[in-house]
């Protein structure tokens, strides 16, 4: 069969052809890599925003849970032996709105330190530099170094203790808290009791005045730490004589710090003391409280208020809005 001779100018038009459809191709598939790359970009920028964008009450969130899982993975998990000294349990967080607000009501210097025991996160906030006296929270204080005392001894409480004890806490019985006061050792005995406990800026009131003990709220956790967790330097036996007392004080006792609870279950001590000098009123509360399904230590310390109410309702509003800035609602 003859061939057909094909012209030199058809076959150099059909070489044209493919080169240009061959250009455009790779001008087509340029353009899609190039768009993929943009969108790439962009998602990376926009799954980052800025610190700047953050909101407070995000900033707290994420310095709280930050700084508590640094927190948890230093912590040991062996119960500490009779002469140990717990590290601090504590950590710093960034307040939130409310928090700032209810700390900003305060007429002299307001403190709160709180941590949610099933999480592990914790802040304190308020009152940096300032020694608190402590009025009656000093109580708890008292207790658990003479049942330190008492441990160390291989002894337990005498039947006239366990009955000065039970009126120290419950019914905030000063006379009582003297008399142990004294059994303790007075300062002396407190001081070389919290240095143990871990308790690093509360010095004991001297001549007697218990009630005048100096104390920050963070040394306060610390101490509820060594009444209501594991991780302590008191028998369990202790911790839940302790535990006991603190759930039963009186009824026109249970204000403070209680008003974090989501419902009845709490344990909570109070002081209070107005100032001769100056006529102002010391407010502290320090517990343990059941917030939402949730276990909180609180501490809340003040001083300069007004009037005894004034006092109370600080308190209790600092309280609330410090367990809210942990995210327990």
């Amino acid at each position: 069969m003859p061939m057909r001779s094909v012209s030199l100018t058809r076959l150099l038009s059909l070489v044209s052809l493919l080169s240009a459809v061959g250009i455009i191709t790779v001008l087509l598939l340029q353009g899609h890599s190039s768009a993929t790359e943009r969108h790439a970009t962009m998602s990376g920028v926009t799954a980052s925003p800025s610190p700047s964008s953050a909101s407070p009450s995000a900033a707290a969130s994420t310095s709280a849970a930050s700084t508590a899982s640094t927190s948890a993975a230093s912590t040991p998990t062996a119960e500490p032996s009779a002469t140990a000294v717990p590290a601090p349990a504590t950590t710093t967080a960034a307040a939130d709105a409310a928090l700032s607000s209810a700390v900003a009501q305060a007429n002299g210097a307001v403190s709160v330190a709180v941590t949610d025991l099933g999480t592990g996160q914790s802040l304190t906030y308020g009152g940096n530099g300032h020694a608190f006296a402590t009025a009656s929270i000093v109580k708890v204080d008292i207790l658990a170094t003479l049942l330190l005392q008492a441990q160390d001894q291989g002894t337990t409480l005498t039947q006239t203790q366990l009955g000065l004890a039970n009126t120290m806490i419950e019914n905030s019985d000063n006379d009582s808290a003297t008399a142990l006061w004294n059994d303790i050792g007075q300062e002396g005995g407190l001081n070389a009791a919290n240095q143990r406990f871990g308790l690093t800026s509360t010095a004991g009131g001297t001549e007697g005045n218990w009630g005048l003990t100096t104390t920050t709220a963070a040394d306060q956790l610390r101490l509820l730490r060594q009444v209501f967790t594991s991780d302590s330097l008191l028998s369990s036996t202790s911790r839940q004589y302790v535990q006991g007392l603190l759930g039963q004080v009186e009824s026109d006792q249970r204000w403070g710090v209680s008003a974090a609870a989501s419902g009845s279950d709490y344990a909570v001590k109070n002081g209070w003391l107005p100032r001769s000098a100056t006529g102002l009123w010391v407010i502290n509360s320090i517990g343990q409280v059941q917030r939402n399904g949730q276990e909180l230590l609180i501490a809340v310390v003040s001083d300069g208020n007004l009037s005894e109410s004034a006092g109370i309702s600080l308190v209790q509003s600092v309280a609330q809005a410090a367990a809210g800035s942990l995210g327990t609602g």
